[in-house]
């Protein structure tokens, strides 16, 4: 037999640490968030807030978060789920989908914490990656206020891939449009090309007011309008077509702009309080229930007996 060196040890495993829970489940990546909530020493107890996007198979999540050693608080979150208030029914998943909840969770904790009317953002979506300097720091906003900073918050993306055109940029740019300050750059946004290193800001226009989709739309209703008709049901269920969706998300933006407050849901009143749950037999209920079912099986075969002897 050759000689076969082990590789792995009772050493090594007696030395071997697991990895953490979240880590062996590939839902956080602890190098990213150490980055991402360590403060500076001198900034003392100063929180450092996240905006982090999470994608449903329905839905977009926005949150700010910032993290305590007993867990991570969320100061403030909005949902795509709730776009059909302000006037978008349908698409709550795509990139204008993201882009509104951006927008609405960065006007909403504005207003929560007083910057609402200092820092308005962008109201006439251009599609640039907007920054400027004040006192030889880089904000990214279009104007810095002399008394009161803008609110700072970093991208947290979570396990996605951050290639050119995700929709994770989408929500950052709604928040960044919205008022807040999100250190980024154009390099990852629709219409960026790295082999000219050129950004064409119309073509990201185009995607936040959804006109990949209206395109689509059109193509698919000219090639096969069954499928289209299949494809695009709940658009045609509310009578949106390719021509509207640009006009509707335009209102939805102003929508949002005008009252961005949380509207909490209707609770939920539709209980059946007429089922009751059956209680519990004891042992002797359990037992004569039992000797019941018994009986009547012993009877059932008796009667069978009795029927084969007669019919011999």
């Amino acid at each position: 037999m050759p000689f076969v060196k082990v590789q792995k040890t009772k050493q090594y495993f007696k030395r071997f640490q697991v990895k953490f829970r979240r880590r062996r489940e590939g839902k956080t990546d602890y190098r990213q968030r150490h980055k991402l909530i360590t403060q500076d020493k001198n900034k003392y107890k100063s929180p450092k807030y996240r905006l982090v996007v999470r994608f449903s198979n329905k839905f977009v999540t926005c949150q700010i978060v910032y993290a305590e050693i007993d867990g991570d608080k969320v100061l403030c979150q909005a949902h795509s789920s709730e776009l059909p208030r302000y006037g978008l029914p349908v698409g709550l998943k795509n990139y204008s989908a993201a882009y509104c909840t951006g927008l609405l969770v960065a006007r909403r904790l504005l207003k929560k914490v007083g910057l609402d009317e200092t820092y308005t953002g962008v109201e006439e979506v251009e599609g640039e990656a907007i920054s400027t300097k004040h006192n030889g720091k880089m904000y990214y906003v279009e104007e810095v206020d002399d008394e009161k900073r803008p609110f700072r918050a970093l991208l947290d993306v979570g396990t996605k891939n951050t290639t050119t055109g995700a929709r994770v940029f989408g929500a950052m740019k709604g928040a960044s449009d919205g008022g807040l300050d999100i250190p980024h750059s154009e390099k990852r946004f629709p219409g960026y090309s790295r082999d000219t290193k050129e950004f064409d800001a119309e073509t990201h226009k185009c995607r936040i007011f959804g006109e990949h989709i209206a395109d689509y739309m059109r193509e698919l209703e000219e090639d096969d309008e069954e499928m289209y008709k299949k494809a695009f049901a709940k658009y045609v269920e509310n009578g949106i077509d390719a021509d509207e969706i640009e006009d509707t998300l335009t209102k939805v933006h102003a929508a949002i702009r005008e009252n961005p407050d949380f509207k909490p849901a209707a609770k939920f009143t539709g209980i059946d309080k007429s089922f009751k749950k059956p209680r519990k037999l004891n042992r002797a209920q359990r037992k004569e229930r039992s000797d019941a079912k018994k009986a009547t099986l012993k009877a059932a075969d008796e009667e069978e007996e009795e029927d084969m002897e007669d019919e011999e």
